[in-house]
């Protein structure tokens, strides 16, 4: 396998793919103003991340919680937002962790201030994965680099699988309900993240509000009874009021208007 290259390209975002440091031609903007329902998970996370690029103290980043509710969105507006000031973004596949050695050494020296994304993160017991994360979230010999910072999303509270054979490991001791240790192991690695944040699913207002949102962003920012009742019948028929079901439903619309 090649050796990784170092990233001296003026690209804003790289993917890590078959062992390099590949640049991304074109970058998905995505503006901080038009994520809703979630300013609380948008302040406390910009908070961070402005301390980062100001090269003040700043926690790795664990974004949990329902699909489509903006974890990965949020992820790309810090790109647009924070660029100008020396961000870049990293997009490491959740397989590939075990070269996080590998992915750092280039970035080490470099001026840029990093972001290493890891979108829909979860690993099985005993993954090589696992340890190398842990690693990277808590140091091992070699220092971590000061200008790396790790943000991953998740549908997973803690990452790893919830099986039914971990309630079985649970034991009193002195009237007190403690977890075994698979459980443990589970809790520790999400708890290795020093900001986390939990995105609960959208209610039938927050989802509306996205669908005019996207509607207008369209050019088609017309609203009555008849497309307020459309919107709703997309989402039954998918089960979910996300804000990805928002966009696709106000693409549908547009188009056939």
């Amino acid at each position: 396998m090649d050796a990784p290259i170092s990233p001296l390209t003026d690209a804003l975002a790289y993917r890590w793919h078959h062992g390099r440091l590949q640049p991304i031609v074109h970058v998905q903007r995505q503006p901080l103003a038009e994520l809703l329902g979630i300013e609380r998970q948008k302040a406390a996370l910009v908070q961070n991340t402005a301390q980062f690029v100001s090269r003040r103290p700043a926690n790795h980043v664990l974004l949990t919680g329902a699909r489509g509710t903006g974890k990965s969105s949020l992820v790309k507006a810090l790109l647009t937002e924070f660029a100008p000031q020396g961000l870049r973004l990293v997009e490491v596949p959740a397989h590939a962790l075990a070269d996080l050695p590998e992915i750092v050494a280039p970035l080490r020296e470099r001026a840029e201030r990093y972001l290493l994304y890891v979108d829909d993160f979860s690993v099985a017991n005993n993954d090589p994965a696992l340890t190398a994360l842990k690693t990277a979230l808590d140091g091992g010999v070699e220092e971590p680099p000061e200008n790396v910072l790790i943000v991953a999303t998740s549908n997973r509270r803690h990452l790893m699988p919830e099986s039914r054979s971990d309630n079985g490991e649970y034991r009193w001791i002195d009237d007190e309900l403690h977890p075994g240790e698979s459980t443990e192991e589970k809790i520790s690695l999400s708890e290795r993240f020093g900001l986390w944040l939990s995105f609960q699913a959208f209610g039938q207002d927050q989802y509306l509000e996205l669908v005019r949102l996207h509607l207008r962003l369209l050019g088609h920012a017309d609203w009555d009874e008849a497309t307020e009742k459309a919107a709703l019948r997309w989402a039954l028929n998918r089960a979910s009021r996300s804000g990805r079901v928002a966009r696709q439903f106000a693409r549908d619309h547009a188009g056939r208007q």
